[in-house]
C-alpha cells in the first residue's frame, strides 16, 4: 500500500491543534491567581463594638464609613480614629449612646430599638448617604451627618421587616435597595435561610417624587445589590439559594429579572470592582467541612457578564459581608461579626 503524503493543509492544522493544547483555554486563562486573606491590616473599632457590615467611601475619597451594630454610622479619620458620622431617630429618641455605654447587653438586644444600619452607599453629587436600616427601613443622612431621616419604613404598603442592601445610580439618583423578608425581622435572619423563605422584594426610591416603587416581590432572601455600570440592569445577591440575579432596568428586557451567576457560598453584599465587575463577599461556603480545612472562600469576583474572575480565600474564623476595591489593590473588608474592617492587598 502506497504510503500517504502530509499535505500542508494537515501540517497546518496539527501545528494549530498542538497549540491549543498546550496554551491554557480561555476559561482558564481568565481565573486570575488567587487572593490570600490571612494577613489583614486592621482597622480596629472601638472597645466593645462589632460588627461593620458596609463599608462605603465619600465622593472625595474619605472613609471609610461603616455601618455597626449598635445602631451608628461611624467614619474613620486617620489619626483621629473612628467618630460617630450618622444614626437613626429611635437611636437619639431612645437614648442609645447613654444606655449603650452602661449596658452589658449584647448589641443584637437593642437592635430593635435602637436600629441596625446594614448597606450603605453614598450619593457623589449631593454627598448624601443613604442606610438601610434593618429595623428602621431606608433613610438619608446629608454631608455632615448626624441624625438621619426615614425616607421609607414600608413599600407597597407593607412595612419593611428587614431592609438589608442598598445601592445608588450615580448618574439618575435613584436608590436602590432590598427588603430580605416580609415575613423576618434581621434577628430571626437564620429562619429566612432554614424556611426558604421567598417573601423578599427589590425596591427603588425616587428622590424627587421621593416615592417608592416596588420593582420585584416574592424573591428569595434578596441581601446586596449592585447597580451596573451602564446602569441597565441590578445584580442582586440571593442568600438562600446562592445565587445571583439580573434584574432590567432598561432595554428591551426592562421589567424583568433572569438568573446570572452561582456562587459556590452564600452572597451578602455586592460591589462594583471598578473595572466593571464586581465583588461578592461569601458569609461562608456552600458545602463547608466542619473540620479539617483552615482555609475557605471569603469572595469572588466576577466579570460583567457573571464569569468567575478570581477568588479570594482566608481562614474559616472570617466571614465577611461586604468587599470594597480601592485604587491602589486594597479591598477593604467589612464584617457582621468581626471588631474591625480589614484591608487585603490585591
Amino acid at each position: 500500500m502506497a504510503r500517504r503524503r502530509r499535505t500542508p493543509e494537515l501540517l497546518n492544522l496539527f501545528t494549530i491543534t498542538l497549540a491549543v493544547l498546550l496554551l491554557p483555554s480561555a476559561a482558564f486563562a481568565a481565573v486570575a491567581k488567587a487572593i490570600e486573606a490571612s494577613k489583614i491590616q486592621r482597622l480596629d473599632l472601638p472597645e466593645s463594638l462589632v460588627g461593620p457590615e458596609s463599608v462605603a467611601f465619600d465622593g472625595g475619597g474619605a472613609g471609610p464609613y461603616v455601618s455597626v451594630a449598635d445602631g451608628r454610622v461611624l467614619r474613620w479619620d486617620g489619626g483621629a480614629g473612628w467618630t460617630t458620622y450618622a444614626y437613626s431617630p429611635s437611636y437619639a429618641a431612645n437614648n442609645c449612646a447613654a444606655a449603650g455605654a452602661s449596658s452589658e447587653l449584647p448589641p443584637a438586644a437593642t437592635e430593635s430599638s435602637c436600629g441596625r444600619p446594614l448597606g450603605l452607599r453614598f450619593h457623589r453629587g449631593s454627598g448624601d448617604l443613604y442606610i438601610a436600616d434593618a429595623y428602621t427601613g431606608l433613610m438619608r443622612v446629608g454631608p455632615g451627618g448626624g441624625e438621619a431621616t426615614v425616607l421609607a419604613a414600608e413599600a407597597g404598603g407593607e412595612p419593611l421587616r428587614f431592609t438589608n442592601g442598598v445601592d445608588v445610580d450615580q448618574a439618575t439618583g435613584d436608590v436602590y435597595f432590598t427588603d430580605s423578608s416580609k415575613t423576618y425581622t434581621r434577628a430571626q435572619h437564620r429562619m429566612v435561610t432554614a424556611t426558604g423563605d421567598s417573601t423578599g422584594r427589590v425596591m427603588r426610591y425616587d428622590p424627587r417624587a421621593g416615592e417608592v416603587a416596588v420593582l420585584m416581590s416574592g424573591v428569595t432572601y434578596p441581601n446586596g445589590v449592585a447597580v451596573s455600570a451602564d446602569g441597565t440592569h441590578l445584580v442582586v445577591a440571593l442568600t438562600g439559594p446562592c445565587k445571583l440575579l439580573r434584574y432590567w432596568l432598561r432595554g428591551p428586557k426592562a421589567g424583568t429579572s433572569e438568573p446570572f451567576a452561582d456562587m459556590p457560598g452564600y452572597p451578602d453584599n455586592v460591589r462594583p470592582d471598578g473595572k466593571g465587575g464586581y465583588w461578592v463577599a461569601l458569609h461562608r461556603e456552600k458545602n463547608e467541612f466542619p473540620f479539617g480545612v483552615n482555609k475557605h472562600l471569603v469572595g469572588v469576583r466576577i466579570s460583567a457578564e457573571g464569569e468567575k474572575l478570581q477568588e479570594m480565600k482566608g481562614p474559616r474564623n472570617i466571614r465577611p459581608t461586604e468587599l470594597v476595591e480601592r485604587e491602589g489593590g486594597k479591598i477593604y473588608m467589612g464584617s457582621v461579626e468581626l471588631p474591625y474592617v480589614g484591608i487585603v492587598s490585591s
